[in-house]
């Protein structure tokens, strides 16, 4: 089974949001081979893209003279293009599965690249920085973790999370994202799946407006995640707890992460 024509609508909706304008347009076929040849270390990785992957497609390249922007050069890294790539899987594969194909692909492709994978049940969005090397010269790898989120291929049921996804795809036109430099303009994008990743917890999709409040948002979005974590450890432990006394300890440490919770949210 291949990626459903749901997701496969969903990605082409996300393609044509992006409103590219046709002189970076490539369309061309990537051989997985060149992704086993070049990004993929272990005979494990080799096997996933090997088994999962049914096609990787070349949609773009954004360049200073395709749509723009200036290239960024500096002392850690360099923004010369940045690349729209798509994958199409032949099943759903486990979350790690995914997680790991997507920052192969990162690691391969030299530039900084919008990724968008599509199964029979959703489409993931990722994009991650890119800087030299420290110890190896003229080579480029991932700087900070990868910056994701996945979409079902159906339509959210919630009409608060419909709003705010459609507002998200809405929001990223390449017109739409600040036009300093390229290195500026990809962490636009960045951008906008935090805030989509805010809004399914706030209800309400709000782009940032400078870098300050970006940066905000996202400190509040690592704090919430760790406060979710902590809170789910809390209950799993609660529901295990034989001794009265600790079940009630257990709570009222559950009662005030679920209280710092709130209060990140707010943050948001």
């Amino acid at each position: 089974m291949t990626a459903s024509s749901e997701s496969i609508t969903k990605a082409k909706t996300i393609i044509r949001a992006l409103s590219l304008p046709q002189s970076c347009r490539v369309d061309q076929r990537v051989p997985k081979k060149l992704l086993l040849e070049n990004g993929a270390p272990t005979a494990a990785d080799k096997r996933l893209i090997t088994e999962a992957i049914e096609e990787i497609q070349w949609v773009a390249a954004l360049k200073p003279n395709t749509i723009g922007v200036p290239d960024s050069r500096d002392a850690v890294r360099e923004y010369l293009e940045v690349a729209v790539l798509t994958i199409t899987l032949k099943a759903a594969i486990k979350p790690s599965g995914r997680s790991r194909l997507a920052e192969l692909l990162h690691r391969a492709v030299p530039y900084p690249v919008l990724l968008l994978m599509s199964d029979e049940q959703e489409v993931t969005l990722s994009l991650a920085h890119k800087r030299w090397a420290q110890k190896e010269a003229a080579k480029v790898v991932l700087d900070g973790d990868l910056v994701s989120a996945a979409l079902s291929a159906s339509p959210p049921e919630n009409a608060d999370q419909a709003d705010a996804e459609r507002a998200f795809i809405e929001s990223l036109s390449v017109a739409r994202q600040p036009q300093a430099s390229l290195q500026v303009f990809y962490q636009g994008w960045m951008d906008r799946i935090h805030a989509l990743l805010a809004a399914r917890l706030t209800g309400s999709y709000r782009p940032t407006n400078n870098p300050e409040q970006a940066a905000a948002r996202r400190q509040a979005l690592m704090e919430c995640e760790r406060l979710e974590a902590e809170a789910s450890r809390l209950r799993a432990l609660a529901a295990k707890e034989k001794q009265l006394a600790r079940q009630v300890e257990l709570n009222l440490a559950l009662q005030r992460v679920q209280a710092e919770l709130i209060a990140a949210r707010q943050q948001l």
